[in-house]
């Protein structure tokens, strides 16, 4: 805040000219109106996926910004799939691996690694390389998780447009912290899948319900579910016939990885890998304009 309009605010007040009690600085700051922070977004590329991931982290401030010693992570990849690395409907192992790492490193109790898949779950979990190689790290506190129907609570979405309640996984809502790891990718209806349609593993009950009005329920789903860290794994990207694919001609290489906090931001650049812009995709435009982050490319810094 600049100092003319800081002294104009307070003037207008009553605590400049000195009405009122004895107004101290800390809560005269307090008081003043707050810009909205610039979205962060850490871009790294190389082809060490596993290093990039933690380069991408460490850019942030490090896992430690985000997981607290001692408390529960949910991390949720997108390994709704009954399809290998290679094919890119997946997260890519090695980028799971780094962040369930570095959860540990940062001294998680428990690292539980799950979703709620489209194919399969145990085909789906094994044929994604993603639980042989959380189980590689032969760490106790590091679990794979497969989801239990049984396990969904329905809540209102307060502030939603269409979807006003849903099912929703309590190991998710319960837990610590919650760190999304969504593949950018071609989808059939919602024409890309990222960090916000990612979000479609963590709830249950009928999900071909959501696909009617697609755009707007995610974005309302998004109300609710807050990650508190977004690694986007672009290290090989679905171009086309997804979100399962099964070609190696659908997918392209691209050895990258963003990280940030706001998932608007980041789907919002990852449009730029497909040809796009974060105008075309209707669930961006929706969660922007419900507050849940920024579309503006210039208004995003870009580590």
């Amino acid at each position: 805040m600049h100092r003319r309009d800081f002294i104009k605010y307070m003037t207008a007040l009553g605590l400049v000219s000195g009405a009122g009690r004895l107004v101290l600085p800390e809560e005269v700051w307090a008081m003043a109106p707050q810009e909205t922070p610039q979205p962060l977004v850490a871009k790294i590329q190389g082809a060490n996926y596993a290093q990039i991931t933690g380069d991408a982290i460490q850019a942030l401030g490090g896992m430690k910004k985000f997981v607290n010693p001692g408390e529960v992570v949910v991390v949720k990849p997108n390994m709704a799939w009954d399809r290998t690395p290679e094919m890119a409907a997946n997260a890519n192992p090695l980028v799971v691996r780094q962040v369930v790492e570095m959860c540990l490193e940062a001294g998680a109790k428990k690292v539980k690694v799950l979703d709620n898949t489209c194919h399969d779950a145990r085909k789906a979990y094994a044929n994604s390389g993603i639980k042989a190689a959380v189980e590689a790290i032969k760490d106790p506190r590091a679990v794979v998780e497969y989801v239990d129907d049984r396990g969904f609570v329905e809540l209102k979405i307060e502030k939603a447009k269409a979807l006003k309640k849903w099912y929703f996984y309590k190991e998710i809502l319960d837990a610590d912290r919650f760190i999304n790891i969504p593949i950018a990718k071609n989808h059939s209806e919602a024409r890309l899948t990222m960090c916000l349609k990612n979000m479609m593993g963590a709830i249950g009950g009928w999900r071909g319900r959501i696909h009617v009005g697609l755009h707007q329920n995610i974005a309302d789903m998004n109300l609710l579910l807050r990650p508190d860290l977004h690694v986007l794994d672009a290290t090989r990207i679905m171009l086309k016939n997804g979100p399962s694919g099964g070609s190696l001609e659908d997918v392209a290489v691209k050895n990258l990885v963003f990280a940030g906090t706001d998932p608007v931001a980041l789907d919002a650049l990852g449009t730029g890998l497909f040809g796009m812009k974060p105008a075309d995709i209707g669930y961006i435009t929706k969660s922007h304009q419900a507050g849940r982050g920024e579309m503006d490319l210039t208004k995003i810094k870009i580590l």
